[in-house]
């Protein structure tokens, strides 16, 4: 071929027009806090999703397509947040949103996410507005239910009644705080002590004092992260040894260091699925055994023993986003949400959801029981 002819046929494939859409991925993005406080359960939810995708591409796809993940790192920050949604929007083509824990971040963006018909799967709380929460799914169980579990267990299983509240200042925090002074009357329990710390801090020598000195007999600790880890450390540091610290849920690795500090003086609330990590048989239903068992394979497979809880609800959230897209046969935003909605109860190896176009927090039964951890394992308290 002569250097003429070369010179064409590059011009022609300059102007050659972009691959049709159908011939495209279908792209779902992510902003997640990969750096920053959300790091470690924004993590986990990215490796729920990216095992998720490829499940479905093994099995075909969707809609004749492949899915692609594309995430960005907010930085656990509302104002980074906002730059990764618009990016995904604009250079990506996201037709969907399945993000992580960052419930600030998620706020920021919901505006205008909501306005271009996007749906958003959230691991966080919902967005504060009705016109943004028209367009959000969230699979993060009701703060209610974390403190509830704590409640139950103080006023059946001890004598307890005095409690100190030490918790950081983020968007969920702040509401499961209130949460916790509101709900504690209803299980005889008095909140003797309110105290906050930040994500930051090294040391909380001072807040867990003051709560001693009110006469608490438990921490509630509200706030996920290394935090737990200094408070185990100071409580046994301040020779502590009657002050019970039940934490927020938490990853597997913190909750499992704070028990070998603590002792049977450290307990959290525990979804089904992370303690069947280490005991398959706490998990009876068989449509949730059968979606677990799959996660977890998949997940062993790929990344090993990581914690499970945020991973398999991401998991589930892509899964059940597949069959609304499935069943609208579109990926139309509008037409995915509208199915989403009428996918009914489903057992996913996170947990049990029901979503509905009245309910857009799938987790409606409480799925903590009070756990804590033994001989290196961790276990419902009995």
């Amino acid at each position: 071929m002569g250097p003429r002819k070369i010179l064409v046929l590059a011009a022609l494939l300059a102007v050659t027009p972009a691959l049709p859409a159908s011939a495209q991925d279908i792209v779902i993005g992510s902003s997640l806090g990969l750096t920053g406080y959300g790091s470690i359960t924004d993590g986990h939810w990215r490796d729920g999703l990216m095992i998720a995708i490829d499940a479905v591409n093994e099995k075909g796809g969707v809609l004749g397509k492949k899915l692609k993940l594309v995430y960005e790192d907010n930085k656990s920050t509302p104002q980074q947040a906002v730059v990764v949604y618009r990016k995904m929007m604009s250079e990506d083509k996201a037709v969907a949103f399945d993000s992580g824990c960052i419930s600030a971040g998620n706020f920021a963006a919901a505006s205008f996410v909501s306005k271009a018909k996007l749906p958003m799967f959230l691991c966080s709380i919902l967005p504060r507005l009705p016109d943004e929460q028209k367009w959000a799914f969230s699979f993060l169980p009701p703060p209610k239910f974390e403190v509830d579990a704590r409640y139950e267990y103080l006023k059946n299983k001890t004598d307890i009644r005095k409690v100190g509240i030490l918790g950081d200042p983020s968007p969920y925090g702040m509401i499961m705080r209130n949460i916790a002074v509101a709900e504690a009357k209803n299980y005889g329990i008095d909140v003797v002590a309110n105290e906050s710390y930040q994500q930051e801090d090294s040391d909380f020598s001072v807040q867990i004092g003051r709560i001693n000195s009110a006469g608490a007999g438990a921490i509630i600790m509200i706030g996920q992260g290394n935090a737990v880890i200094t408070t185990a450390n100071n409580i046994k540091q301040l020779g502590l040894n009657k002050l019970l610290l039940m934490s927020s849920i938490n990853e597997r690795d913190l909750v499992l260091s704070a028990g070998k500090i603590l002792g049977e003086q450290f307990m959290f609330p525990a979804p089904l699925i992370q303690v069947a990590q280490d005991d398959p048989s706490v998990i009876t239903n068989p449509k949730t055994r059968a979606a677990a068992d799959e996660f977890f394979k998949r997940m062993k497979a790929k990344y090993g023993d990581i914690d499970p809880a945020q991973s398999s609800r991401a998991w589930d959230s892509l899964m059940m986003m597949v069959e609304a897209m499935k069943t609208a046969k579109t990926t139309d935003g509008e037409a995915v949400r509208d199915a989403f909605e009428k996918i009914g109860p489903y057992d996913g190896a996170g947990a049990s959801y029901d979503f509905s176009a009245t309910q857009h927090v799938g987790v409606t039964k409480n799925p903590y029981q009070m756990a804590h951890v033994v001989n290196g394992k961790i276990a419902f308290k009995k």
